[in-house]
This record gives C-alpha cells, structure tokens and sequence, in this order.
C-alpha cells in the first residue's frame, strides 16, 4: 500500500486502483509504455537513457536513471500523490521486478523511486531495507522531537543529585510535563517524585537551617539574587573581599560569550540559565562551608549520599512564608523544627468599605495617631475596598475594634475629631479580626471587590472573638478552606514587605 506522505514507504503489496477518468488511464499507458522501455534497455542493452523527456509540454515531471540501494532505479521528480499512486498499480500489474519505494533523505527531502530487482529475494531484501530506513527515520524523528526529555531521563537513570532554590513548584512543574499529571495530594506527589528523583537538595534550606549560613545571612533575605550576592560577591561584582568567610570560597571559572560579556555585572537575574548558575554557585559556597574539599575526587564520588548533606536531602518547602517544610523520604510535613512564620495571624485586623480615596499610607497615619506611632506594622492594600492591618501585637487588635464601635455608636464631637473618623467617614466601614477573613474566604460565591465579597458572606464587624461553640462550628465547616486562606495571606504579605523593602532600599 502507498502513502507517499508518511515517510519512507515501499510497495510490496498494491493496491487494485480502478481508472474513472481519462486523464487517469491516459497517465497510466503512458507510464506503462516509458517503464518498459527503461526496463529493457536494463535488460537488454537497449537505450536506457540516463533522463526520460518531460511528461507532456509546461510539465515539472520528470525522470532520471539513478542508483539507489546499490540497484538500478528511477527518480520521480514532481509527481502528485494521486499520480504515484496510479504509477503504483501499474507496476503491481504489468512489473513483477519492479518496485516503488518512498523516502526521505537525511535532510529530510522526499524522494520517489521505481527501483529494479534481479529476483524476488532481492525484491524482499529491497522490502526489508525499506522498512529498516523508515524505522531509523522514525527514531531519528523521535529522538529529536524529544529534547530536553533526554536530560530528565539521563538525571533519572543516573540517580543525580538535583540542586535548587525554592524548587518546591519547580520540582511540580518538572514532573507534570515529564512524569505525568499532578497527584492530588501532596503525599502522593513525593512519593511519586522521590522514586524519579530520590536526591534533592534545596539551598534556601540549607541556608536557613545551617547555623553558620544562617548566621551569614540573617543581615539579608535568602532569595536567590541575595543569596547570590552574600555568598559570591567575587562572580557578580569581579570583586575581592577582605571577610574572611568570603575568603574560604570555591573558585569558580566562567566563559562567557562577547554578547554577554558587557551584561555580565547586572547578570541575567530571572533567566532561567542565570538562575541555575547562581543556583550552582551558592551550593558549592555553602558545600565549602561544610567541609567539602573538591579538590579531594573521592568525596564527590557519592555526593548525594554524604552525611554531611544527609540532613538537607528531600526537604522541599511547601509554603516559605508559614514554613513548612516536606520530607521527601517519607512524605511528612513538618513546620515545627524549622522556620516559623513572621507573621502572626491574631496581629491582623482586616478593614473594608473605608472612602475609596484614602490609601494604605494614610490609613497608617490614622491609626497609629490613635495609638502610638509604634503600634502598626504595615497596611497593605487587598483591593480598592479593603487593606489588611498588621498590628505590633493582639491586644491593639482588639482595642482597635472596640474603639471603632465605641466612635460608631457616639455622634459627639470627639468621633468626628478623632483621627480614625477618615477611616469611618460614611458610616459603612467594616472591620474584623482574621477568623473573619478565613469566614469570607471559604464563601462558594465570589466577587470582584472584597466588600461586596464580606457582604454577600454576610460578615459585619466584630470586636471580639466569636463564642467557642460557634468558632468550633464554623472552623468544623470551613478546615479546608482554612489553609488555603493562610496560604493566600502569607504569600500575599510575604510579596508586599520585598516589595516594600526594596522599594526602601
């Protein structure tokens, strides 16, 4: 059977192709009549003549006396797929030795060719070969199509030692696209991904975890730029440095290109090439630090397995912000022993509803004239209708919300004169503390703004935590929704205090 279009494709069976149209039968005498004259100069000695004229006048077609698997055959050049197929069923009924073959050089270019066979194991010599070449045509397309694939087995197979920073979503990413869909559980995610990838280490751990990093950071954040730049000033500022912590380093040679070389200084933060040599560059420092010496051959030759990075091994941070940290060996979440979050839920009061021109600065402003300029941490806008405020400590939560219903239930002077009466003005502001923010969270409705979000909840202010029973009730209802709330806030604020920070520096 043809199919002309697929690749490297040989006739050994063909087809019975009835001839409906003129222009079809014409064709196939006309192919009957050259091929048997081709065919006898072969055989006889007659005029095989290297180049057959044009099919007909204003033709592309064209045929030329090749060699092709070491056999006598003929190029076909500018035929259609319809017209093969016509030449096909010709050779099938007139030309038992003769045989049509489809393919595609190494460059890909697809070639026709009516090839001569002495005999009918030649004739199945020239079939096994055919297919044969499509066989290594189909890997070679594979392969190639393949790609970066390749270097995810060959990490597999090998059982490397994979090196990353906050890679928890890299680590996901990888295996979605190479391993297969996302299980639904954390749990069964590391043990799928433990089986692929049993050696993972995550430098932000280690920076954290290990005292003396940890001590050499903890004057900057472990992002990866920052981490970057503490551990290896030498690489990103071509500079030398008097600290002798800095002294005890790994030397490290980079070739870089003229098109990269005048980018050097800034680095290409954020591209994924960059981010990965950065990557590098801090494991070594930190592996320095703990005592490797890579000078000695014999220590690398079970890196993964070293007791001195036994304790950093497939611990992968869930959530950097609330700190937890998952065990890749066993599958277990485990926050307790490592870093706590920064920020202490019952600090937060969230506030809805305020004028729409007042901004986060302002509201500052407000309350901490109402209560010392010490008393708020920051104000971060959620959207335009509600900011999260992150008080010093809970009992400022809990005066504010009072003082808030006190000013709301006076029309005397000093609640118009108060300087949280910007923050009331218009009499439908709302606030509450965070168990209201995880009640509006676990809400199946969802809408644009925060405040018509609260309302449609049907959350009002509050100025007290709930009674026990009701608490438990609504926690009882909403514990799934609970964690992704924290989650949310967490990261939320995390991204708002870089921001701010760098916006500081």
């Amino acid at each position: 059977m043809l199919h002309g279009e697929e690749g490297i494709v040989s006739s050994g069976e063909t087809e019975d192709l009835k001839l409906v149209r003129l222009a079809d039968t014409l064709f196939a005498v006309r192919m009957e009549k050259m091929l048997n004259e081709w065919r006898s100069g072969l055989l006889h000695g007659g005029n095989a003549s290297s180049e057959f004229p044009r099919i007909s006048n204003g033709s592309t077609q064209s045929m030329e006396t090749v060699f092709h698997h070491m056999r006598p055959a003929l190029s076909l050049k500018g035929f259609t797929s319809h017209q093969l197929r016509v030449l096909n069923s010709v050779l099938g009924k007139h030309f038992g030795d003769l045989v049509y073959i489809h393919s595609n050089d190494k460059d890909s270019c697809s070639q026709g060719f009516v090839v001569y066979t002495d005999s009918e194991s030649d004739k199945e010599n020239l079939m096994k070969e055919a297919k044969d070449e499509r066989k290594r045509l189909a890997e070679r397309k594979i392969q190639s199509a393949i790609g970066f694939r390749q270097v995810i087995d060959l990490l597999a197979s090998e059982k490397k030692l994979i090196v990353g920073h906050n890679c928890f979503l890299d680590i996901a990413h990888v295996y979605s696209k190479f391993v297969g869909p996302l299980p639904s559980t954390a749990e069964k995610f590391v043990a799928s991904i433990n089986s692929h990838f049993p050696y993972i280490v995550d430098t932000k751990i280690l920076l954290n975890v290990n005292p003396m990093l940890h001590q050499r950071m903890k004057k900057s954040s472990t992002s990866l730029s920052s981490a970057f730049s503490s551990l290896c000033p030498q690489i990103e500022f071509s500079s030398r440095s008097s600290d002798s912590f800095l002294q005890q380093r790994v030397n490290i040679d980079v070739e870089i290109d003229n098109v990269r070389c005048s980018n050097w200084n800034a680095g290409g933060k954020h591209e994924a090439g960059y981010d990965a040599f950065m990557t590098g560059c801090i494991f070594a420092q930190a592996c320095n630090h703990l005592g490797f010496d890579f000078k000695q051959h014999s220590q690398l030759d079970n890196f993964a397995q070293n007791e001195k990075l036994e304790k950093y091994i497939n611990r992968l941070y869930l959530s950097w912000t609330r700190g937890d940290i998952i065990n890749l060996r066993t599958g277990h979440s485990n926050a307790d022993n490592w870093r706590v979050s920064k920020f202490k839920y019952e600090n937060i009061v969230l506030i809805w509803n305020f004028p729409r021109k007042l901004k986060a600065r302002e509201i500052k402003e407000c309350i901490c004239k109402a209560f010392g300029s010490a008393s708020v941490t920051s104000v971060y806008h959620v959207d335009d209708s509600a900011v999260f405020v992150l008080f010093k400590n809970s009992e400022l939560v809990w005066d504010f919300l009072t003082l808030k219903r006190q000013l709301e239930s006076s029309d005397g002077p000093v609640s118009v004169l108060h300087p949280l009466s910007k923050i009331l003005e218009g009499g439908n502001t709302g606030a509450a503390d965070y168990e209201a923010y995880k009640e509006i969270c676990s809400s199946n409705i969802s809408k644009i703004l925060f405040s018509d979000q609260a309302e449609t909840v049907g959350v009002k202010s509050r100025t007290r935590p709930d009674p026990q029973g009701e608490t438990q009730r609504r926690e009882e209802n909403t514990v799934a929704v609970t964690h992704k709330a924290s989650d949310l806030i967490d990261a939320f604020l995390a991204n708002r205090e870089e921001v701010e920070t760098a916006t500081t520096n």
